[in-house]
């Protein structure tokens, strides 16, 4: 779709553009979308530090997206501006710094990966213990199940480092960041909500600075002038940051975050797949019972909120 087509239709056009697509097809594309960046993670490590593309993957995001969204911003009262900057700090600037820096810091890409991996429950026990709203127990079991299957996928991958003890604290606090921006902006007043593009081009900007300040103190913030450079670069731009975190607010829009969040049970055996076939990384059965077995709790959660949703008198 045409990014000038999307800014200058009206609202409702909009939105019926985005109901328009079964939800189930877009929470596909989500998971191909946030596997990617795993993958691009992989991919770059070759190449360049890890927060250097990071940081150049916020400057490209922002810069493509500016001139298609530099009205809307014009027009969105600085209150609103500063909270939605506040969710992108959490949910990109936090996630992606507690994930890769526990890594650079000795913390196993693997273990790395399963505490990513545990958004899920970290949303369903700010969502019971902060929010006070009451989960079925279905969905807990169906978390538990989907949690369970993510172990079975990532076991192989598992082990510990020579981290200082308190890094591994670090990709913790970067799931718990998505965790809370996550619930932040579902519970966002109407008023307070901005367009999707408007949107990711100001978490992006804000994430930026915060990247900018975080590597460019620890080095030179120049991009390095390698094709693998600028792959990596523009892979993590084009799918993981305005496909994985566009459509990952785009779903949210749609549903509950519990079901959001538990779809991304299925990333790391998606992620394993990426990787067989672009790195010829070995797969194994085990990997395949892991993702029937997250794929069973996640049914478990979407039918439960499913039935939930016909019994509300607001549906």
């Amino acid at each position: 779709m045409d990014l000038n087509t999307s800014l200058s239709c009206p609202p409702l056009y909009r939105a019926d553009w985005r109901r328009a697509l079964p939800l189930p097809l877009l929470e596909a594309a989500l998971l191909l979308a946030w596997s990617s960046g795993f993958v691009g993670a992989r991919f770059s490590l070759d190449y360049a530090p890890a927060l250097l593309v990071v940081f150049w993957r916020c400057v490209v995001v922002t810069l493509v997206l500016f001139p298609f969204v530099a009205k809307s911003l014009s027009r969105t009262s600085p209150g609103v501006l500063l909270k939605n900057a506040g969710i992108g700090l959490l949910a990109m600037a936090g996630y992606l710094a507690g994930i890769t820096q526990g890594i650079a810091l000795g913390v196993p890409a693997g273990l790395a990966a399963l505490v990513a991996d545990l958004l899920p429950m970290g949303l369903a026990l700010l969502t019971a213990g902060v929010l006070g709203q009451r989960l079925a127990w279905q969905v807990w079991v169906g978390l538990l199940i989907g949690l369970l299957g993510v172990s079975l996928v990532t076991q192989g991958a598992l082990a510990w480092g020579d981290a200082p003890l308190w890094a591994y604290g670090l990709p913790l606090l970067g799931m718990l960041s998505l965790a809370v921006a996550t619930l932040w902006q579902k519970h966002l007043a109407p008023s307070e909500s901005m367009e999707l593009l408007p949107n990711l081009w100001l978490q992006c900007c804000v994430s930026g600075i915060a990247f900018a300040v975080i590597e460019g103190s620890q080095g030179s913030l120049a991009p390095l002038p390698t094709t693998g450079f600028a792959l990596s670069v523009l892979w993590t731009a084009g799918l993981s940051t305005m496909g994985g975190y566009g459509l990952y607010w785009m779903c949210l829009r749609r549903t509950t975050a519990t079901r959001v969040a538990s779809v991304l049970y299925l990333s790391p055996p998606i992620t394993m797949l990426w990787a067989w076939a672009m790195f010829g990384e070995p797969l194994s059965w085990q990997m395949v019972a892991g993702m029937a077995v997250s794929g069973m709790g996640i049914w478990l959660v979407v039918r439960t909120e499913a039935r939930q949703a016909k019994r509300s008198p607001a549906s």
